[in-house]
């Protein structure tokens, strides 16, 4: 992309006012600090446009003040807000579900106030993001802009909390690592002791947690949400509020110039894509949606887990100086209309991944390459959604399998799930994000010697395509049908994207990069509202969506799309008992069956773009 080099410049010195104590319409009152213009050491009487960041992650931590100065520096009020029940707020902390009203409220106040000229604009990473999406759900009327980066729950049971059915257990390594810095932590030494003797390796173990017998038991706020995502199998009343499912409030979403970013190794990759669609067939304001090779807001740098995307993939230096540079820019041009290049900008900006020698370089990361590019929709108006069968010789085709009743079954056995190796994670869990060669290895939790290829597990089922004759490119999204029977009475089945790179001199297997992955809980196939026991041996028909990607396979390369039954810290294992979630205390060994004929034809669509 090319910007002008028009920007806000850095004319002001900055004045803080600490600790406003502002009011919700309960009358809990949460921790304010207000950034103002200030020329001469005293703060400029006249009003500006505002920049909000609502946060849970301490909005006196170093990088939340860096980043307000620089935004106050170039013409901005600046206000940061401890959310509910953290640090300095008042209240106490139920994660996401107070957002949308508290954020309602503290953008009427900012309208308000002297200082503001009745203009916000809204920006924060992660759960930044999430507090923006609640708030938008609830259209306050002063809310001018957003730039909601890796967040904002399309819909928190499908994706990111809940997945499918299944529960991602990256909530609560959240959990841990934020009661370790919670209110009951600061107050009792003897509790903030014992939390920082808890670790995930250990609890892990000990799956599900009870209350009061859990490693949260001391900071009860953190217990209480916790266990109340985990039990709550069901998509219920209290997964279709505004801070959790945003997709149900669209028509009323704040109708405002929005940017929606994330990367295809983020957690919220999927979540990132369905609001862009969602909202930009409504929205009359530019809706657009970026999206880099990243994991989950590590936007700033050109890799992800041990695949290196060229010096052209981070956004500092390509897209902008740097992360505070872009978004000025992007303010600048909504709150200031200030002309920076952004308005003329496609709405969709991508990075599709792949094109690299498939080497190692420098910095030990194989080279993967890919490109920036601007696209007018999503998905793309050209894509080919392609059907590829999955055979019984292990043959991954767009041809459909004939004759016969083939089928293969495998052993899913509870006690020793299939390890996570990369993919869409966050939130402090003790696995990598990113990209891997899917071999297990010693510094990957749940991996045993030898440490072999998960392909070669018998509880992973992979089929592949020959080598490619000429380049493929996949990008959109990804949906898998699987025609599936067990002996449990629920169980699940897991599906991961490959690119199965070919050996050379520095990976003489070849390099089998995970792309996107995905799992469903099956006694959600008919309803996520309604659970549903399987009968043993019958066989059902489950369909559910991947993340979506963009990657280029290069000549000589396969596509490869694994299944099996768990993938494990990234989402809760199944005990394939049928009992109530969350709540099990037995674990049963499952034997899980794929389909694959001409009767039940299990099958990957892949969004094929031509060349």
């Amino acid at each position: 992309m090319q910007y002008s080099k028009v920007r806000s410049e850095p004319t002001y010195e900055v004045t803080v006012e600490k600790d406003v104590m502002v009011a919700m319409r309960d009358g809990v009152r949460l921790a304010t600090d207000v950034y103002l213009p200030t020329v001469n050491g005293r703060p400029v009487l006249r009003p500006f446009p505002v920049l909000l960041q609502r946060t849970p992650y301490n909005k006196e931590a170093g990088r939340m003040e860096e980043e307000a100065r620089y935004f106050c520096q170039r013409g901005y009020v600046v206000v940061l807000q401890d959310n509910r029940g953290r640090y300095k707020s008042e209240g106490y902390f139920h994660k996401y579900v107070s957002d949308a009203n508290d954020g309602y409220d503290c953008v009427q106040w900012i309208a308000q106030q002297a200082w503001s000229n009745g203009t916000t604009g809204t920006y924060g990473t992660s759960y930044g993001a999430h507090t923006q999406g609640a708030m938008a759900a609830t259209n306050p009327p002063h809310l001018s802009t957003m730039i909601v980066d890796c967040g904002a729950f399309s819909n928190a049971f499908m994706s990111s909390t809940r997945h499918n059915g299944a529960y991602e257990l990256r909530q609560i390594a959240w959990a841990l690592g934020q009661a370790k810095v919670s209110k009951e932590a600061a107050a009792d030494p003897v509790v903030a002791k014992y939390l920082e003797t808890v670790t995930q390796e250990e609890w892990l173990q000990r799956l599900p947690w009870r209350k009061g017998q859990s490693p949260l038991k001391w900071t009860p706020d953190y217990e209480e949400y916790i266990l109340e995502q985990w039990s709550r199998g069901d998509y219920d009343d209290y997964w279709k509020q505004p801070g959790l499912a945003g997709e149900l409030f669209y028509d009323r979403w704040s109708d405002v110039p929005q940017l929606h970013m994330g990367g295809w190794y983020d957690s919220y990759t999927r979540t990132t894509f369905e609001n862009y669609v969602g909202l930009s067939k409504i929205k009359k304001s530019p809706v657009r949606l970026l999206m880099g090779p990243w994991t989950h807001g590590q936007r700033s740098v050109t890799y992800a887990g041990d695949v290196d995307f060229g010096p052209v993939a981070s956004l500092d230096g390509n897209l902008a100086e740097d992360w505070n540079d872009f978004r000025t820019m992007w303010f600048d041009t909504w709150l200031k209309g200030l002309g920076t290049g952004i308005r003329e900008q496609a709405p969709v900006l991508l990075f599709i991944m792949g094109g690299g020698d498939g080497r190692r370089n420098s910095r030990g990361r194989m080279n993967h390459g890919g490109g920036w590019r601007q696209e007018r929709e999503w998905p793309l108006a050209r894509t080919r959604f392609t059907s590829y069968y999955l055979h019984a010789s292990g043959l991954l085709s767009p041809e459909t399998p004939s004759g016969g009743d083939p089928s293969t079954t495998f052993l899913f056995d509870p006690n020793n799930p299939v390890p996570t190796l990369g993919g869409g994670l966050s939130g402090g869990l003790i696995v990598q994000a990113g990209a891997f060669h899917q071999q297990e290895r010693s510094d990957f939790y749940g991996c045993k010697p030898p440490y072999l290829p998960l392909a070669s597990r018998p509880d992973v089922l992979a089929f592949q395509t020959p080598e490619l004759e000429a380049d493929v490119e996949v990008t959109g999204p990804v949906t898998v049908t699987l025609w599936i029977s067990s002996s449990a009475l629920d169980t699940d089945f897991t599906a991961k994207l490959v690119d199965v790179c070919p050996p050379n001199a520095d990976y003489p297997d070849g390099f089998h990069m995970n792309l996107t992955d995905s799992i469903m809980r099956v006694r959600y196939r008919n309803s996520y509202e309604k659970a549903e026991l399987m009968k043993p041996g019958q066989v059902y028909k489950i369909n559910f969506p991947l993340y979506p990607t963009g990657n280029l396979f290069k000549k000589g390369h396969r596509i490869r799309i694994d299944i099996s039954s768990s993938n494990f810290p990234r989402f809760d294992v199944n005990p394939n008992t049928g009992e109530p979630l969350g709540k099990e205390r037995r674990k049963l060994p499952a034997e899980n069956t794929v389909h694959h004929n001409s009767r039940y034809a299990s099958h990957v669509v892949l969004p094929i773009v031509p060349a």
